[in-house]
């Protein structure tokens, strides 16, 4: 874990160095996100005077590796398993497809489109597979829920999956593939319950989570515009939580081109 760790931070600090060279030689073209940090890092320094009121280059890194692997880690598996799921139900990657290519045809999604899409649905259900298995909040004060009394400094496990798979809130095909159980929205399908949290709840809520579902939209409604896709004959379904819930031997498709 440690040569790992030394491995990550080694790798993002080169990226720094090289950004921070290309900054001071005017070179730099800072629209992404480690542009942005670095350059609001600068401007904060400037305007006081002092290294203290910026971040370090420790927690730009720390910053870094947040948003890769809470940010775009998380979002690549979700489009995963949607894709997986898309193969295994043919019927309903026909529907998102016909629907894509109703509102865009050929041309590239843009914003009002994806709003107006119904593909949100399908994600959702999607997203109760939770690319994040378990929650674990901390209490920060001793506190009572319902008949539990539970100290300071106590973590507590939330299995969202579990959440997400009771009959006793979703009904009797809590676990069947069932985009249409969102077609009244989420309130009506969890019947005014908080237990939808694939992004947590309240205010620990992912601070990205509207950008991580028009991002996963955005890449669906691509792939839907110009292939099919199908399992391999070779994917064997064998899903492990590591952090996220990964296939553990991958999820081999064969596409086809439309």
């Amino acid at each position: 874990m440690k040569e790992i760790n030394k491995d990550v931070r080694s790798s993002i600090r080169g990226i720094i160095d090289k950004r921070l060279k290309a900054m001071e030689a005017g070179e730099a073209d800072n629209k992404d996100l480690l542009g942005i940090s670095l350059e609001s890092n600068f401007k904060e320094i400037e305007q006081h005077g002092n290294k203290k009121f910026g971040m370090t280059i420790e927690e730009v890194i720390e910053e870094c590796k947040l948003f890769y692997f809470a940010g775009a880690e998380t979002t690549s598996v979700l489009l995963v398993w949607t894709l997986m799921l898309l193969s295994k139900y043919q019927d309903w990657q026909a529907r998102a497809r016909e629907e894509v290519l109703q509102v865009f045809e050929s041309r590239k999604p843009d914003f009002d489109g994806l709003n107006r899409l119904k593909v949100d649905d399908l994600v959702r259900i999607i997203m109760t597979v939770s690319p994040r298995n378990i929650i674990y909040p901390a209490a920060n004060k001793d506190i009572v829920l319902g008949d539990l009394s539970i100290p300071a400094d106590v973590q507590i496990s939330l299995p969202v999956l579990l959440l997400h798979r009771d009959k006793e809130i979703w009904g009797e095909d809590a676990r069947m593939f069932n985009p249409e159980r969102f077609k009244e929205g989420i309130s009506s399908a969890t019947k005014g319950q908080v237990t939808y949290l694939p992004f947590s709840w309240g205010p620990r809520i992912c601070i990205g989570q509207n950008f991580a579902m028009l991002e996963a939209k955005m890449a669906l409604s691509m792939i839907l515009q110009s292939f099919s896709f199908q399992l391999s004959p070779s994917y064997t379904h064998a899903p492990q939580s590591i952090i996220t819930l990964q296939p553990q031997f991958g999820c081999p498709l064969i596409f086809h081109k439309l």
